[in-house]
């Protein structure tokens, strides 16, 4: 594309634009029609500009005209009810559905590894020694140790909301830093599945194995889904930006981003399931066949609604991303 002989074409429409934009009064029907047509052709020209010929100072100038005109055309829109019932049933299971050849691998992987730490952790005192001294590790494990009193340690609400912030934020740097290759991500992960290595190999030394499983398993279960979802997904994000497949790197990173803050909001809401069961079921009184019941049957909840509405939004094309009235004006671009 020759930049200068196509601005020298499309100028005077832009400016025709700028000027109806700047115009106080209310513009007649006449006006309010070309408006609408200059506003399209110059969304065209902004993404024909973009993939071909790509010039900063116009494109900021093309951006923020087809920004103003987008909302002269249609108004400034409010989130309704109705925009939280789609998220919820449709947009938010949909994205983790889509995203399921990443975080089931994950899930996978990272179980695993943290088994094996574990194994390792739980078979050789050496290692044990260089966590803590044979003092600390006994007072870490002993009925009524730091393992079982670190959950009813505090009043079950603040626990439950200070579980929740952590979790939320530590699943929302992964989809964040997914954007760096997915570097950070896998640094997260491991951080994640070390600690629990670590309880695991320390207590099942101490031969208190099934007591760590029983305190873990009712909340760790919808936990670990959610970070490993969180996980999946930043993965994902990393490998956009190394490969975004047909569409151009910047219209890939755009949607799976936008996909990508709205499996945040998400799975706050998940891990605020988790955080509650923390809180209050996981040092209840209840026995432990009782609790862990509980947190299996959150987790078949969770599934379900990601493989069942989820996997039905997704067929009808549902992706997670924000309404197509909501995105950005692209053109078409060949596979």
């Amino acid at each position: 594309m020759d930049l200068d002989v196509f601005v020298s074409a499309h100028r005077a429409e832009w400016d025709r634009l700028e000027a109806l934009l700047r115009r106080q009064r209310r513009l007649n029907g006449a006006e309010a029609d070309e408006l609408v047509t200059l506003y399209q052709r110059t969304a065209t020209h902004l993404s024909l500009i973009q993939s071909s010929a790509p010039d900063p100072q116009l494109t900021g100038r093309l951006s923020q005209l087809v920004a103003r005109a987008r909302g002269a055309v249609t108004g400034t829109r409010r989130a309704s009810w109705r925009d939280v019932t789609r998220f919820l049933a449709h947009g938010f299971p949909a994205a983790v559905y889509k995203s399921r050849h990443w975080w089931v691998p994950t899930a996978l992987l990272s179980t695993a590894v943290a088994a094996l730490l574990g194994w390792w952790i739980g078979t050789h005192p050496e290692v044990q020694a260089s966590i803590a001294a044979p003092g600390e590790l006994r007072e870490l494990t002993r009925p009524g140790g730091q393992y079982e009193t670190y959950y009813s340690s505090h009043p079950a609400a603040s626990f439950a909301a200070q579980v929740w912030t952590n979790n939320a934020w530590a699943a929302a740097l992964c989809l964040i830093l997914g954007v760096f290759l997915g570097l950070p991500v896998l640094w997260i992960l491991f951080q994640n599945m070390l600690n629990l290595g670590v309880g695991v190999g320390l207590m099942s030394s101490a031969g208190r194995l099934d007591t760590f499983l029983g305190l873990v398993l009712p909340h760790g279960l919808l936990e670990l889904t959610a970070v490993f979802v969180a996980a999946g997904t930043g993965l994902r994000l990393g490998w956009t930006l190394i490969d975004p497949g047909p569409r151009t790197r910047r219209t890939a990173l755009a949607e799976e981003g936008r996909a990508a803050i709205g499996m945040a909001i998400g799975l706050a809401l998940v891990l605020f399931v988790s955080g509650a069961i923390e809180g209050f079921v996981t040092p209840s009184g209840l026995p432990t066949w009782a609790r862990i019941t509980i947190g299996v049957a959150a987790e078949a909840a969770f599934l379900a609604y990601v493989y069942v509405l989820g996997g039905r939004a997704a067929r009808a094309g549902e992706t997670g991303d924000v309404e197509a009235a909501e995105r950005s004006a692209t053109v078409p671009t060949a596979a």
